[in-house]
């Protein structure tokens, strides 16, 4: 069954060409497709050699959620797809949980496998407690407007069915980008009737200097909230 794994990358040429081929020698019959936000296009040289490299430039920082919806829509309509994947560049999202969570997916049959963060045998390392706290924060008020019963509503390591990706490539992307995409598509999938499941995960935080939480990522993230609360009611009364 052909598996996709799709991979925004912004500025991390190195993490992305050795994760691309790690995942490769892990998985049969999988492609990756890199969508690159990097001002400069310094992977397409590194990929020639192998055509189960896809790479994407878009030349300008425009998210992660934005990327991965491109490469969705890529991919329905350039390739027989199956199972479509996607996760970090940086290796916080272990390649070596692949093989397992494609199991799990096909065995339960579903359409959405979230590897998530929050699981009694998950873990997570390296991570500011400013972070710690923030993601803390936004999984418990999602849960209480969006009543999608998971632990971990802005993990970005996830496993889609063909079905789930058509769906999100067609209705996912109209309110916000960043976690608040992964909570608009936990909406969209759940209340359409889409089947859901989590497993645990290692997630390693790669440092990268200072990590603060603003103000205006607060507001901006209570604000994207409050629009898929709306959109969950819409789609429940439709």
């Amino acid at each position: 069954m052909k598996v996709s794994v799709i991979i925004p990358a912004y500025n991390e040429k190195d993490n992305v060409i050795s994760l691309a081929r790690d995942i490769i020698n892990k998985i049969d019959d999988v492609e990756i497709i890199i969508v690159d936000d990097s001002k400069e296009d310094n992977i397409s040289s590194s990929i020639k050699k192998t055509d189960k490299i896809k790479h994407i430039f878009r030349g300008k920082k425009l998210g992660r959620g934005s990327a991965v919806i491109e490469g969705m829509d890529y991919l329905i309509k350039n390739t027989d797809t199956k199972i479509f994947i996607e996760m970090d560049a940086d290796y916080s999202h272990d390649p070596n949980e692949l093989k397992k969570n494609l199991q799990f997916f096909k065995d339960e049959e579903f359409d959405l496998l979230i590897s998530s963060r929050y699981l009694a045998k998950s873990e997570i390392i390296n991570w500011p407690l400013a972070r710690r706290i923030f993601s803390f924060m936004a999984n418990l008020v999602a849960r209480l407007l969006l009543r999608v019963p998971v632990s971990d509503y802005t993990n970005g390591y996830r496993i889609y069915s063909s079905s789930a990706a058509k769906h999100i490539a067609s209705n996912c992307g109209k309110i916000g980008d960043g976690f608040i995409i992964l909570s608009e598509i936990l909406v969209e999938l759940y209340y359409n009737k889409f089947n859901i499941g989590e497993t645990n995960s290692k997630f390693i935080n790669r440092v990268r200097g200072e990590s603060s939480v603003n103000f205006s990522e607060i507001l901006n993230s209570l604000i994207g909230l409050i629009k898929i609360y709306k959109l969950k009611h819409r789609i429940i009364k439709s």
